[in-house]
């Protein structure tokens, strides 16, 4: 049955469903669990599920016209260098963004020759590969760490650093035990300030 030359139904409306879950699962295990446990970044959420969510769909929809191979990989390049003209977006929320594209294409794209056993296989083995290398490798002495916006102050020197850990303490309440200086904004007298502190205690 048509409405204006337009199927009102066809059996990839199931299909739809299921990768839509799928997706929606596996973007929950990165989003929620692997970024935003390690982060506490709230700001990122609603961005990374609706990019993740709009990509599905819209390649979802794409894969219907048959875009051939150069085509599509035109189009995962541009969705691979968004980025946000008001705010500068650090490496590590680019490379989630980037991950959150590409896990959405994959479940969206994937055609008749892929088995849903490859499907949740990739999904899987990105999941894994995340948790390996934020969780187990780029732990200090395994502690939990945080990134704070810090206005500037003298104590941002190096010959200061000792004090820079006392004011963090201070300001968090955490048991700081090492603290990184990343990039440093002078316009606006503020600096990306990552603090490792021991969770248990």
């Amino acid at each position: 049955m048509e409405f204006l030359d337009i199927p009102l139904f066809d059996d990839d409306f199931y299909k739809m469903l299921f990768r839509f879950a799928l997706n929606i699962v596996f973007l929950t295990i990165i989003i929620r669990w692997l970024y935003y446990q390690k982060t506490q970044r709230k700001d990122y959420l609603f961005t990374y599920y609706m990019i993740g969510i709009i990509v599905f769909f819209l390649c979802f929809t794409l894969k219907k016209y048959e875009l051939d191979i150069g085509m599509a990989l035109g189009l995962f390049a541009i969705f691979g260098i968004i980025r946000y003209r008001t705010d500068a977006i650090d490496i590590k929320e680019m490379t989630y963004l980037f991950i959150i594209i590409g896990v959405s294409v994959v479940n969206s794209l994937a055609n008749s020759k892929m088995s849903y056993s490859e499907i949740v296989g990739g999904n899987i083995l990105i999941v894994i590969s995340i948790f390996i290398i934020e969780r187990l490798w780029l732990t200090t002495d395994g502690l939990s760490n945080k990134s704070i916006d810090y206005t500037i102050t003298d104590n941002i020197k190096p010959e200061n650093h000792h004090l820079l850990i006392e004011e963090m303490k201070e300001a968090t309440g955490l048991d700081i035990e090492q603290v990184k200086v990343g990039s440093i904004n002078l316009i606006n007298n503020s600096a990306k300030v990552k603090v490792y502190y021991n969770k248990n205690k």
